[in-house]
């Protein structure tokens, strides 16, 4: 008996069937046809709308298997009835599988005979079993962030254990949003929690790593990172932080005369965490997303000493917030939007030069046919082919409606950004789309869930406010963790955020990163007048398991009025350029652009 969760393919292997690789990869969400007689799909209707995310897809299905769903002509979903054996090619475990839940409880309860008697309260119970009898008598140090996960872990401690066993910790590491600090302070000496304060922000700024090579001899040695303020990658920067807060961490233990091998660390860590660090805590086959700012080297070798206690290691965002309400913390504190560890360094796209690949030129061609789809049909041309090849008859129905309408111009931007796309990591591509005329939003949504899937080398799209982009930028302005640069992206976000909560949507948003790009547009190309300015992104989240989500669409989710009174003040600040929005869902982008 068994459900192979996201991943027909694999199972279809083992008993027989082929696999093969498809020139069309499937990255979003999308209409597939179920048969509603097989157990699995009992209750749903004959199309169901869900997350697929692949790159192979089954061939000949195995003897004593039938196909039971389907996207188009790719197999998603396949059973043996009779061996009580499903695999399906979507993910239901998620929010952007409309039935997702219905889909489970149908294996769970009605084929593999389960019961629902597992609680929140059980885990709750178990979490403080676990650390009583991992902490016993020994002290331990949480590293204390102010948000729900950390919150909630603290809470969790404080009930397992004695309050003098709880050394509370809130490090400021130079990348927190303006008077976050101090907020964090007051709001949890609210709660009871005793929080010390370390500003911390040069040995941030200054922090190395080391990272791993290999000589010709393939024997693994040690190098020494850039400092922090100075190294240009995502990877780099999240582990230095990572790091960095370890070594804090031990400072404080030493400085109040604690013996190391006597205290544990205390992290809110999340099993997502875990699995886009691929950690071998969450799974052995992970992809490597992006490194955590938990999940570092140094912090896996506390772990294997068995120093870290994370309680919150198997919970997922939603019910971490479930177990905040019971533990009794207050619902301003449980509904926060999630700030990342390292804080708005990872919403800096720090670079020294622009990222231009070999794919570049012809990636811009097939855009601009996207983008004048009506035009373009009318002129034969390879690349046009390659289009057609991966839309159907009505995604081109849609592009000839949306571009005869329309006047819009898509081009790479010079820049890449994380992404998971076929289930593993990109680091791709960031396609814009500025017009004429007003934004049409939902058009601007669909051309960002068809873009990704016809070029695999972009993760994510956005759409820049004001007039056309007359010529897009080829080159960046020079950007690092600098304190100006910081300063700047604090004001938008404190902009940005603001008006949000004034607005009163920022219940419905999830979460809402503003990120800092090194591009600098309209610049006239023949007077090569130097980049210097930057450009701000608005990334609108919206998502139940923090896993998947969409952007919030203007008009929609959010009124477009909120949107556009954003725009206008994050332009006041100096030294910014334009103001971008990001129209994509994850996957294909992650919902942090680093």
């Amino acid at each position: 008996m068994a459900l192979c969760n996201g991943d027909s393919k694999m199972m279809n292997k083992v008993f027989g069937g082929t696999v093969h690789k498809k020139s069309v990869r499937e990255d979003g969400v999308f209409n597939i046809s179920v048969d509603n007689t097989c157990s699995l799909f009992r209750g749903l209707q004959k199309e169901e709308v869900v997350l697929l995310t692949h790159g192979d897809s089954v061939d000949k299905v195995a003897d004593g298997f039938k196909v039971v769903a389907r996207s188009g002509n790719i197999v998603a979903g396949i059973a043996n009835e009779s061996k009580k054996l499903y695999g399906v090619q979507f993910h239901p475990e998620v929010g952007l599988t409309e039935n997702g839940k219905v889909i489970l409880k149908n294996f769970l309860y009605d084929i593999a005979g389960c019961s629902g008697t597992f609680t929140v309260q059980n885990r709750e119970l178990e979490c403080i079993r676990e650390i009583k009898e991992r902490v016993g008598t020994s002290k331990v140090l949480v590293l204390l962030s102010g948000g729900v996960d950390s919150t909630v872990c603290t809470a969790l401690l404080n009930r397992a254990l004695n309050q003098d066993q709880v050394i509370a910790v809130h490090i400021d590491n130079g990348f927190m949003r303006k008077r976050e600090s101090q907020s964090v302070e007051e709001a949890l000496k609210k709660l009871g929690i005793q929080v010390k304060v370390i500003n911390a922000a040069h040995s941030f700024y200054n922090g190395t790593t080391t990272l791993p090579i290999s000589d010709e001899d393939r024997t693994p040695r040690k190098r020494i990172s850039k400092t922090l303020n100075m190294t240009t990658s995502p990877e780099e920067k999240r582990k230095i932080i990572g790091d960095t807060f370890v070594k804090i961490a031990n400072e404080v233990i030493g400085e109040m005369n604690l013996k190391p091998e006597e205290v544990f660390l205390a992290q809110g860590t999340l099993r997502p965490d875990l699995i886009e660090s691929a950690s071998l805590v969450a799974s052995g086959k992970a992809e490597l997303i992006k490194t955590h700012h938990n999940d570092t080297e140094l912090i896996r070798k506390l772990r294997e000493e068995g120093k870290v206690i994370e309680p919150l290691k198997d919970f997922h965002k939603d019910e971490v917030r479930i177990l905040g309400r019971e533990l009794g913390l207050p619902e301003e504190l449980v509904s926060r939007h999630p700030f990342p560890g390292p804080g708005l360094a990872i919403r800096v796209i720090c670079a020294e030069e622009p990222y231009i690949c070999k794919d570049f030129p012809e990636t811009n061609n097939i855009l601009k046919i996207v983008a004048d789809f009506s035009a373009s049909v009318k002129k034969p041309h390879t690349l046009l082919q390659r289009v057609k090849a991966c839309t159907t008859e009505e995604d081109q129905e849609k592009l000839m409606q949306i571009t005869s309408l329309h006047s819009l111009n898509a081009f790479l931007l010079p820049i890449k950004t994380v992404g998971v796309q076929g289930d593993c990591r990109s680091y791709s591509y960031v396609c814009g789309i500025s017009s004429k005329d007003e934004p049409d939003w939902e058009s601007l949504i669909f051309l960002a869930r068809l873009i990704p899937r016809m070029c695999h080398n972009v993760n994510r799209v956005v759409y820049i406010f004001g007039p056309p982009v007359k010529e897009p930028p080829t080159d960046v302005t020079p950007t690092f963790l600098t304190t100006g640069v910081l300063s700047t992206l604090r004001q938008a976000d404190f902009e940005a955020h603001n008006i949000l909560r004034e607005s009163g949507y920022a219940g419905k948003i999830s979460q809402m990163p503003v990120i800092l790009t090194p591009l600098h547009f309209d610049r006239d190309p023949l007077q090569k007048q130097p980049s210097c300015q930057r450009s701000v992104v608005i990334r609108t989240f919206i998502t139940s398991d923090f896993m998947t989500g969409i952007p919030a669409t203007p008009g929609n989710e959010i009124p477009v009025e909120v949107v556009l009174k954003m725009v206008t003040e994050i332009k006041k600040i100096p030294g910014i350029s334009r103001i971008m929005y990001d129209l994509t869902s994850k996957p294909p982008g992650t919902t942090e652009w680093e």
